[in-house]
Formats: C-alpha cells, structure tokens, sequence
C-alpha cells in the first residue's frame, strides 16, 4: 500500500510541475477554464520588433505640406505722434520719444510656398503697409521677402523669396470639388508659437456676405484659426492645397471653431495675374446694385428673385453709356444667369476691359437688351 501511495504523490508532484511550466511559458496551450486567475491575455501589435509600424491618422498629409508652410513677420515703421512736443502730452504721458522720431510695429502670418523659385501666396492683410517682410522656412532657413503684388478685394497677396537651391512648393488641390464634411488641416504659426497643425472639417462651401471682402467664396471649417494663421495653408487628407486661412468669427480673438478660407480655385488665379502682371483686372461696367427680395420681387411684380436691382449708375460709365438705368433688374449677363449680387460681381469681374457683353434686363416687366463695352475695375480705395 505505501508503495502505491508513493508512486502517487510522485505522479501528481511531476503533473504539478508540467502544469506550472506549461501556465507560465505557453498557457494559450491550456483550456480557458484551466487559466488561473490574475493572467490576462492582451491583443497586442502583431508586427515585429523594428518593423515599420502602421500609419495612423494625417500624419502623411501634414508631412507633405507642412515644408512648404511659412512664417511671415512684418514690421511697419510709424511716425510719432506730433503731440508728442505739447507741453500737456508730456505732462501726461512723459517724454517717451524726441519729436520726428519713429518707431517700429511688427506683426506676424503665415504663406505657403507655390513654386520651387520662392513664390509664396498669402493674406493681403499680412503683408499690407509692411516695410519688412521676413520669412522663416520649416527647416529653419530665414529669407527677406519683397512684395510681387496685392489683391485687397479678395485679401490675397504673392511675395518672392531668393534662397539656393529647390524651395518645397505645395501641391494645389481642387477645392471645387470639396464637399461639406470632409477632412482638412490647417496649417500656419498662431500667435507666433510655432507651425501648427489642426484638424476639422469642411463646415460649408460659398459663404459669402461676411463683409470681409469685396470677392467672397469661402470655405468655412472648423479646423482651428487663430491670429498668426492667417495666409496659411487649408489642406485635405491628402496633404493638397484647397484654401488660404484668411479669417476665423470670433468675438476674443481666438478660435470658436468658425474659420474660413479662399479656395485655391479663386487664389490660383489671382496668384497668376499677380505673378505675371504685378496686379490684377478685373471688368466693370459702373453699377451699385441691391439684393432682390421677396417684398421688391412683389413690388415689381417679379415671378422670382432672381437677378439684382439696379439702384445707382455711375455717371458717364459704361452701364450709363449703354442706357442702363436705375430701376432696370439685370437678370443676366450673355448666357450666364445672375441669382444675387455676388453672382454678378464675379461674372462682370472675369469679363476682360475692352469685351462688348449683352445685358438683359427687365425693365417696367418688358425684357431689355443693353450692349456694355466693359470698362476696367477702378482700384479700391486705401483705407486709413
């Protein structure tokens, strides 16, 4: 009997110890009941220890236009208040500067590098009044910048930098073809941090009548702008330019996450004219026109609200040479319907001075053809 008792407790001791070894080494070997308590299975990344690990996220994207995004810093010499020599300024306020002295004003933006040759696009804003530009490059590099041109209307300007060697140029997207909702990063320097990557989506296409500028198409996302990216780049989820940052809504300054951009479609175009010409031109004919709404569609016994009503015309312009006159509803201009005034104000814009246009116009409910030689846009007005 002792003999058989000891075979047993040997036969159990060497089970134990096999169990034990099998538990610690291989225990995916073992049924699930026959786990112990307090080991854990943990799905974990399957690929080898120095392999490449799988991309996650934009980070591709961000890699592909982050080179060509750029700091922009300006500074505008300012003359000294001439009350700075009254007895009761300096009473006030001390003796800050001697009279006829100057002082510096600096600012800071964003551009995006659109040729290899050191074309950078930006804000209008960013650059306007500015003395100095210089711009900092992602690798590190600092150039002086001179101004190519400016477009207030649209808030977009081209500055030129000259560095050795291959600048990083972005690649330009197709804007027209974003939808609402899709993926977009915007990337600039907010509040002189640093370049900055955010991400959002588009929150809507075309919005115009913000009052931000006299040509509005913008694309509105929630991605973060905040002061500083302006003129940088908006770009999708795979790295392509689609907009310029120009603008967020905000009451503080800082992002509520309502920013907008202008599309490259609208900036592509401008950037050449600049490039190529130093300005851009546009097409006028010397009309102010006012939205049609439903109570002056009733008023004039319009079907719809289609087209702009002509309030002013321009004395001796091209609308007046043509016998366009106050009152006339301008429906159309050639073959392309207008449905509002920034309909019309692009339409006649892309128009070349010099071109004859036909207008049609709804003149007391009778259709009027009017011929308009298009006249050139005058430039804006600087604001002081």
């Amino acid at each position: 009997m002792r003999k058989y008792w000891l075979l047993f407790a040997q036969a159990t001791t060497i089970g134990l110890a096999i169990l034990f070894v099998v538990l610690t080494l291989k225990p995916s070997l073992l049924p699930h009941s026959a786990r112990t308590g307090g080991i854990v299975t943990l799905h974990e990344d399957a690929t080898d220890e120095g392999g490449k690990l799988p991309s996650a996220g934009f980070s591709e994207a961000a890699k592909r236009v982050m080179p060509a995004v750029v700091n922009i810093y300006t500074s505008t010499e300012i003359k000294v208040n001439p009350m700075q020599n009254d007895p009761r300024f300096r009473f006030f306020f001390g003796d800050q500067m001697d009279e006829g002295a100057t002082q510096r004003s600096s600012s800071l933006g964003s551009g995006v590098i659109v040729s290899n040759d050191g074309y950078i696009l930006t804000n209008h804003h960013v650059v306007e009044a500015a003395d100095q530009i210089e711009v900092a490059l992602a690798d590190g590099r600092t150039a002086k910048a001179r101004t190519i041109g400016s477009d207030p209307e649209t808030d977009l300007a081209v500055i030129k930098i000259e560095l050795p060697g291959t600048l990083p140029a972005v690649t330009f997207g197709h804007s027209d073809q974003a939808h609402v909702g899709d993926i977009v990063l915007a990337i600039g320097n907010p509040f002189g941090v640093g370049q900055t990557v955010t991400m959002g989506i588009v929150s809507a296409l075309k919005r115009n009548h913000l009052g931000l500028s006299t040509f509005e198409n913008f694309i509105q996302t929630d991605a973060a702008i905040n002061p500083g990216n302006s003129g940088g780049a908006l770009a999708d989820a795979e790295g392509n330019l689609i907009g310029i940052n120009s603008a967020i809504y905000s009451p503080n300054g800082g992002s509520l996450g309502i920013g907008f951009a202008i599309p490259v479609s609208t900036a592509k175009k401008i950037m050449e004219q600049i490039i190529q010409n130093g300005s851009v031109t546009r097409g006028w004919i010397g009309v102010a026109v006012q939205e049609i709404s439903p109570e002056l569609a009733e008023s004039f016994k319009l079907p719809n609200s289609q087209g702009v009503l002509i309030s002013e015309v321009v004395r001796g312009g091209p609308a007046e040479q043509a016998g366009v006159k106050p009152g006339d509803i301008l429906v159309a201009v050639g073959e392309q319907e207008l449905t509002d005034s920034s309909s019309m104000l692009e339409t006649i814009a892309s128009l070349a001075p010099g071109k004859v246009a036909t207008l049609k116009l709804l003149r007391n409910q009778t259709e009027v053809a009017a011929q308009v030689k298009i006249g050139k846009r005058p430039a804006p007005k600087p604001q002081n």
